[in-house]
């Protein structure tokens, strides 16, 4: 406790006797309250009465250390915050050795760590000394046989102290041996205690097993000073709660009444409170504090709870919803009116009910759905307004605009199409002429046109060039990844050219070729599949590449899997990447932007090579003279005793080791049109061609 106001009274009296017997009354009553005694101890110094003081702390000092066994730890306190009040400077230096002598000799590793951290030189050095005693304390709490924490290995016990090292060895479950030096032991490694889950795992595994989901949850909990999320707990209970138990085992342990969630979505985080009712306080004080919005959501989540906590949120959610309805906010009103009915808290008769604003003649119902936030409320208030409305065919025209959501898109989008086709029909033109004014619904409009062929058809080449163009529109920057994908085989862009006339295939490859926003090998396959399909388009093209079917084969199939598995897992990569922040020293982030070019790289050379492949043809070649395709049978060479059988096919199945060269060599240029018998120079040698056969043969 601070001084009281009788000792500073006393104090400003002068009344020193006084003071002394509030000092040994207060020592009879808790000698370990030092914030009191080394008070008044500073104070009767600062009068004069450094000796009384002195006196006085002796007194103290000797009471901690006759108690039964002593109170060492409270005495090594009181030196470090009086010890140059109480004791000259040449006697503080081996009390304070004393003191640890007395509370760590029994420890095996203290005389080493005490000589390690250098407490025995320096001695007059009082400030350094406790330096080097709270380095001591910190390494002493890694002791033999300590268990740890270390971020990213998990728990582990302490099983060597290497003084010459100046290292601990520790043993993680899945690092065992691993070495940490003393300087950053403090910063690497946190003791646990007895009762921290990841001990009790190391220790009692089977113990922890056998609690039941709210008790090993409240362990889990009380384990930590801050709340933890429920991947955090997944993750600490591994072993305990198997992949295949956790569903139901998380069901059951959250639903104690004395477990308290905070946050919202994956950020959502889980904490114990002390009682039931501090629980409900927590909750509801966290309800005061949200928005309008979040406490929609907690009314849903912890209305359960407590019938007493759910009529308190609904009956601040009732005001709010009267406000917002009768102010600038209708939707919330909407979305309050709902989570009411969910609870069952809705009262009857309410003025601003759902059907009631939409069905007013003065409501601007697309105003209103629009702020909606939840999709399946706006979804809800859709059919309703439908069901209510004579005029919802114009005010579902207005809402195509302004929703994003492609599944409530398409609630709108099959509604006007069933009975008023002609109007989503003018939508559909006005979209594709200016796309930019709702970039959600051309977005939308663009994927479906994947599966709709009468969208497909409707106008093909502005469509093609309105979402080539889209790709690098700042209207579009949050979509862009979904309209990237529909330049991909089998989608959008690919399944436009077959709408398209002769006469607008050379503007479809101009808007392909100089669409910035697609990769390298999209472009160029839309460009071959153009020119595929329109032959007037085809320039001069390079030399065929001539291979086996097995190699173009295998070099198609490595394209299809760069295509179809490699790039999507590489967009995932570098999308994941970039979650975890600052991209200038991110190395997930560049390893993975390096394996994007690559790929990209990779895909437009395959795509290359293969659109001038073909395939070597051995079934009725001439054997008459040397072919692409041959094997060709040599003697001569050194001596002229030699034999030499040679291969010649493509780049792809080149080995030149084994006698299979490329048509492409100097060699084969040697060998090909030649016919059996013909002399030739090879390696500066003579060989003459003995047969000549199909290399398949």
């Amino acid at each position: 406790m601070a001084i009281s106001r009788n000792t500073q009274n006393h104090l400003a009296k002068g009344d020193f006797e006084a003071v002394e017997g509030e000092w040994l009354a207060a020592l009879e009553e808790n000698a370990t309250d030092l914030d009191y005694f080394v008070g008044v101890a500073r104070a009767l110094a600062g009068t004069g009465e450094e000796e009384r003081a002195r006196f006085l702390l002796g007194m103290l000092d000797e009471q901690l250390r006759a108690a039964r066994d002593g109170r060492w730890d409270v005495r090594l306190k009181l030196l470090a915050r009086a010890g140059s009040l109480l004791l000259p400077p040449e006697e503080l230096h081996p009390q304070i050795l004393a003191t640890l002598d007395h509370l760590y000799a029994g420890r095996p590793i203290y005389k080493g760590l005490r000589d390690s951290v250098g407490l025995l030189r320096a001695t007059h050095d009082i400030p350094k000394t406790w330096e080097k005693v709270e380095r001591l304390q910190g390494l002493l709490a890694f002791d033999l046989g300590s268990v740890v924490f270390m971020q990213g290995r998990g728990a582990g016990r302490v099983v060597e102290v290497n003084l010459g090292l100046e290292s601990f060895k520790v043993d993680f479950e899945r690092y065992p041996g691993l070495m940490v030096g003393f300087k950053a032991a403090g910063k690497l490694l946190q003791p646990l205690p007895k009762t921290h889950v990841l001990r009790r795992k190391l220790e009692a595994r089977q113990e922890l097993a056998a609690l039941s989901p709210p008790e090993l949850l409240r362990v889990m909990l009380t384990s930590y000073e801050r709340p933890l999320t429920a991947g955090e707990i997944r993750e600490d209970l591994a072993g305990i709660v198997s992949e295949k138990e956790w569903t139901s085992w998380w069901s059951a342990a959250r639903k104690h009444p004395q477990v308290v969630a905070s946050g919202a979505g994956a950020r959502q985080s889980y904490a114990w409170a002390e009682t039931g009712g501090d629980a409900l306080e927590s909750v509801w004080r966290s309800f005061e504090k949200a928005a309008p919005r979040r406490k929609i959501e907690l009314l849903r989540r912890d209305g359960g709870r407590d019938p007493g906590l759910r009529d308190r949120m609904s009956a601040e959610l009732l005001r709010l919803g009267g406000e917002a309805a009768a102010g600038k906010d209708p939707a919330l009103a909407f979305e309050i009116w709902f989570a009411l009915e969910r609870a069952g808290t809705v009262p009857d008769g309410l003025a601003w009910a759902p059907d009631q604003m939409l069905a007013r003649a003065t409501a601007d119902p697309a105003r209103i759905l629009a702020g909606v936030e939840d999709r399946l409320l706006r979804e809800r208030g859709y059919v309703m307004l439908r069901e209510r409305r004579a005029d919802w065919a114009a005010v579902y025209l207005g809402l195509l605009s302004q929703e994003a959501d492609p599944r409530a898109l398409d609630l709108l989008a099959d509604a006007l199409a069933r009975e008023a086709p002609r109007d989503l029909e003018r939508f559909w033109d006005g979209l594709v002429t200016q796309p930019h004014r709702a970039p959600g619904a051309f977005t939308w409009m663009a994927e479906r046109a994947a599966v709709d062929e009468t969208l497909r058809a409707r106008s093909p080449l502005r469509l093609l060039q309105q979402l080539l163009g889209s790709l690098t529109r700042d209207e579009f920057s949050s979509f862009r990844l979904r309209l990237l994908a529909l330049a991909e085989s089998g989608s959008t862009v690919p399944r436009l050219l077959a709408h398209l006339t002769a006469e607008q295939a050379a503007q479809a490859e101009e808007a392909v070729v100089r669409a910035a926003g697609l990769e390298p090998y999209q472009r160029e396959q839309l460009v071959n599949a153009l020119e595929l399909r329109f032959h007037a388009l085809r320039k001069e093209t390079q030399a065929a590449l001539y291979a086996t079917t097995a190699s173009i084969d295998a070099h198609r199939d490595e394209l299809k899997r760069i295509l179809s598995i490699d790039i999507p897992q590489n967009r995932k990569a570098i999308e994941e990447a970039r979650a975890l922040g600052d991209l200038r020293e991110n190395f997930e982030y560049k390893s993975a932007r390096q394996r994007h070019e690559y790929l990209n790289a990779r895909a437009a050379s395959l795509n290359a090579d293969l659109v001038r492949a073909r395939p070597i043809e051995t079934a009725g070649i001439d054997t008459s003279e040397v072919r692409i395709g041959s094997r060709v049978r040599l003697v001569g060479g050194p001596g002229g005793a030699g034999e030499r059988t040679i291969t010649i096919l493509g780049p792809w199945e080149s080995k030149p080791e084994e006698d299979v060269i490329s048509y492409e060599s100097d060699l084969a240029r040697v060998l090909l049109g030649r016919a059996a018998g013909d002399e030739v120079a090879v390696g500066g040698e003579s060989w003459t061609i003995r047969s000549i056969e199909p290399y398949a043969s």
